[in-house]
């Protein structure tokens, strides 16, 4: 469990929201020597349960950078399936592209069970003693001073810091008191979550397989105990399926999952409980205010189509705290306005590009029709051919393009 430090520590950081972006973000900033106060509703014992829920990210090279950077490397390694190539199809029919890491590349990615990754930043935050965590209790009341900023808790203690900084998901509070404009749609799809165990490896291929109901996703995972082969399914259903696709039996469950992926992976089994959760749009207008910083899915919120939403979260955490360190050399207030800006011209652009690109994605594989299926596999057959084109893509997804913060680079 967490500690119970002095809630009268006046910190670098006052950080709201422990998840995994949040707390990446705080440990961090504690490498690069920046004090945190994290704080976070949820129960860190309910989050890291045992079992596997199906729920499981993507972590880029960029990401595993970050995490090599900031010394948890060594305890996730053994956790995480290494992704050897992606196959990118249109309902399995030919015309696919194969994206496979370039010479001397070991994956595009490792898949990690998120409650791996939560178990090792939680113990990771407990031993450091630059973050201050306070789990399982509620914010009543957000202030931002002029010199300072506070959270009051439920006990009636406060939190004090120079930088308030909103890593609370798509439903932010403290986005909302602010006052922080945001552009935002459903797309009345829901994503069903699910694990899965088969008979046949996977090779540790990640499938997307685009249906004009939305994209199938199979992500490779670690075979389990037991030995079984196993990955994790993203499945984009209609709202109006999704209650019924959630409240099936674990056969027919399979059944449906199997005519959409066929015999790939032989026999197929349930394996842990499925969930799932509404998918929609939204980018705020932009990522700070005064001595209030914007990170993850608090600033923008983008459909799995791609994998990239908690990789764009952690771009935001590497670009933060490199300007933070940056001003703390110079000895400028952690929430200097100038600062400020540099973090949200760096990160604004990168994530309205990401957002825009799986919009797009979502749109165009949604349209149906035999006629719109050859033009994108056309298409894509297309990009299969063409390298360049190939390794821009790659890059991308990998986060390896563009203005990389120093703590994601390898």
């Amino acid at each position: 469990m967490p500690s119970k430090p002095s809630p009268t520590d006046t910190r670098d950081l006052l950080v709201l929201g422990g998840g995994l972006v949040g707390m990446t973000l705080a440990l961090a900033a504690a490498r690069k020597g920046l004090s945190s106060h994290v704080v976070d509703r949820a129960d860190p014992a309910t989050l890291t349960a045992e079992g596997f829920d199906g729920r499981a990210s993507a972590i880029s090279t960029a990401s595993w950078n970050l995490f090599t950077n900031i010394g948890l490397a060594d305890a996730l390694e053994e956790h995480g399936c290494p992704i050897a190539k992606i196959a990118v199809t249109d309902q399995l029919k030919p015309g696919q592209i194969d994206f496979v890491p370039d010479e001397g590349d070991d994956s595009l990615g490792r898949m990690f069970a998120n409650r791996q990754l939560r178990l090792s930043l939680f113990e990771a935050a407990k031993a450091e003693p630059l973050i201050a965590w306070h789990a399982g209790v509620e914010v009543t009341q957000r202030t931002r001073g002029n010199h300072r900023v506070s959270a009051t808790l439920a006990d009636g203690s406060e939190l004090h810091g120079h930088l308030m900084v909103a890593a609370e998901g798509r439903r932010s509070p403290t986005r909302e008191e602010a006052g922080v404009k945001i552009a935002n749609w459903q797309y009345n799809h829901r994503a069903i979550i699910a694990g899965l165990a088969h008979s046949k490896p996977h090779e540790n291929v990640a499938w997307e397989i685009f249906y004009p109901e939305g994209p199938f996703a199979l992500l490779p995972m670690l075979d389990d105990e037991q030995g079984r082969h196993r990955s994790a399914l993203v499945w984009t259903v209609d709202e109006k399926d999704a209650d019924g696709v959630l409240a099936m039996g674990d056969r027919a469950f399979i059944h449906e999952v199997g005519k959409r992926m066929g015999r790939m992976f032989g026999d197929l089994e349930a394996n842990g409980p499925r969930s799932s959760y509404p998918l929609g749009f939204h980018h705020t207008a932009k990522v700070i205010d005064h001595r209030l910083a914007l990170v993850g899915d608090a600033a923008h919120g983008i459909h799995p189509i791609a994998g990239q939403g908690l990789n764009l979260g952690l771009r935001d955490a590497g670009a933060l705290v490199e300007v933070l360190a940056e001003g703390r050399r110079l000895g400028l207030d952690a929430a200097d306005p100038e600062m400020l800006k540099r973090y949200e011209s760096w990160r604004g652009l990168d994530a309205f590009m990401v957002s825009l690109a799986t919009d797009g994605l979502t749109r165009l594989f949604g349209i149906g029709g035999p006629g719109a299926s050859a033009v994108r596999r056309f298409g894509m057959a297309g990009v299969q051919r063409l390298d360049p084109l190939k390794r821009w893509f790659m890059d991308e997804a990998r986060g390896v393009s563009g203005d990389v913060p120093e703590l994601m680079r390898g």
